[in-house]
């Protein structure tokens, strides 16, 4: 019988799920299509690799067993799987079409909606992905500028102009990786030192888990415009949860450029980049951006549907909620366990991360031993509280009990001094380093 959501005495069968792995390492390189979703990240032989059904917070692997899933697709699932609404707007488009020969109007109803939610849409431009977008908008802000360095900090993609700052960077340029810098979040005195005329963009996640400081993000913003670099927000996880109008929203506080995805289509491949209209302007005639696939309707409408959903059900204020159960009721079992030297949950109510400092021992391993033992007992764990507008409380209740029964295992197999000895899968792998150069001063440029 395949595992429920419940205590269970075994830990799951995934036969299927082992016997597609094996299938799939024989015709792909790499077997992930999204490094996160991948089986380093979930520890083999016990965790599931294969997900084939989703409704609601819940979903089902290929053999059968049931999880509270709490990665909810790595963002992109902000009200739920199978969330009527959403599907509702796809099937009544699928009955029109998918993609077309020219535009769609769906198209002129989108961006009219994110002009209204999202602070900087003074224009707005459509696309397909994450990763697109971000690149788009370090595009403009050289052209724009006319300069080509660029400052980072957080995740924006796989594209070359990012990638060059982290350990996978082979197949990127040397001139390329020398153009981007990475910077210390909080840190507006080193970034203002180190701003000069040669920087075209600073990207930025709004935050990840730590809390910008009190100005932080407006002194950013006024640094950016006393020295001419435009201030990009990557609002990829920020936007539509921390509140409809995302990071900008909640902190009162207008970039340049923004971007968005995961969260604004339930799951549905879509990506926005927003901003002001004398910089958009130049995708018209200098700058060039598109794709095939831009303008696919079923998109668009599960956008609309999902941003109006967002806001007339209040989703970011009940993602507050919920997930203030979750982050506070971790941190008082963490308490009362005598854990607080060894583990901690982090991060905005709308999205949490169970961290582990040095005392617990191997980071890896604690976090791979963990995850056992709460995908045991249904609980789909990947050591991130990804809210969605389905999560109940039913749903936390249970996860709370999941988590004060195995938290005293976990504190067992620290103190042994011997973590590995507790594991029946394999040791989590690092996804990538990223190279912490903070605050590198572009290079001066030198004449003979």
């Amino acid at each position: 019988m395949p595992n429920k959501i419940a205590f269970n005495e075994t830990y799951p069968d995934i036969t299927q799920s082992d016997k597609l792995y094996n299938r799939a390492q024989k015709v792909q390189k790499p077997v992930t299509q999204t490094l996160a979703k991948g089986p380093g990240q979930f520890t083999k032989g016990v965790a599931p690799k294969y997900l084939v059904k989703g409704k609601g917070s819940h979903v089902w692997d290929v053999d059968g067993n049931e999880y509270i899933d709490y990665n909810s697709a790595i963002g992109p699932v902000s009200l739920g799987y199978a969330y009527p609404a959403v599907d509702n707007a796809i099937k009544r488009q699928l009955e029109d079409g998918i993609t077309f020969s020219l535009m769609h109007p769906l198209e002129v109803e989108l961006a009219e909606l994110i002009q209204e939610v999202i602070p900087n849409a003074e224009a707005v431009k459509i696309s397909k992905t994450g990763a697109d977008v971000c690149s788009a908008a370090i595009r403009v802000a050289r052209a724009f500028t006319g300069r080509d360095k660029v400052f980072c900090c957080g995740y924006h993609g796989w594209h070359d102009w990012y990638i060059g700052v982290t350990s996978r960077n082979a197949g990127i340029p040397a001139a390329i990786q020398d153009m981007t810098y990475t910077f210390e979040y909080n840190d507006i005195e080193s970034i203002s030192a180190a701003l000069d005329e040669t920087v075209a963009a600073l990207i930025l996640e709004p935050f990840i888990f730590e809390a910008p400081k009190p100005g932080f993000l407006q002194e950013l913003a006024v640094a950016c415009r006393e020295n001419g670099t435009l201030l990009i927000f990557d609002e990829m996880w920020t936007g539509f949860r921390i509140a409809a109008g995302g990071a900008q929203e909640y902190f009162d506080v207008k970039a340049d450029l923004a971007v968005f995805s995961k969260a604004c289509a339930n799951g549905m491949p879509i990506a926005l980049l927003t901003g002001r209209a004398d910089v958009m302007e130049l995708f018209n005639s200098q700058v060039f951006s598109y794709t095939t696939f831009g303008g696919e309707a079923l998109s668009l409408a599960a956008c609309i549907a999902t941003i109006n959903e967002l806001i007339d059900k209040e989703v970011p204020k009940y993602l507050d909620e919920k997930g203030a159960l979750l982050k506070d009721g971790y941190n008082w079992l963490v308490t009362e366990l005598g854990m607080g030297k060894y583990t901690r949950c982090i991060g905005f109510n709308c999205r949490t991360m169970v961290t582990f400092t040095p005392e617990a021992g191997n980071g890896l391993e604690v976090k791979a031993l963990m995850q056992q033992e709460m995908i045991k007992r249904g609980v789909l764990w990947a050591g991130f509280h990804n809210m969605c507008f389905s999560h109940t409380d039913e749903d936390i209740n249970y996860t709370l009990a999941v988590y004060r029964d195995v938290l005293p295992l976990v504190k067992t197999a620290i103190e042994s001094g011997n973590i590995k000895s507790y594991l029946k899968g394999e040791v989590l792998e690092a996804v990538f380093r990223k190279v912490n150069d903070y605050n590198i001063k572009p290079k001066a440029v030198t004449t003979a």
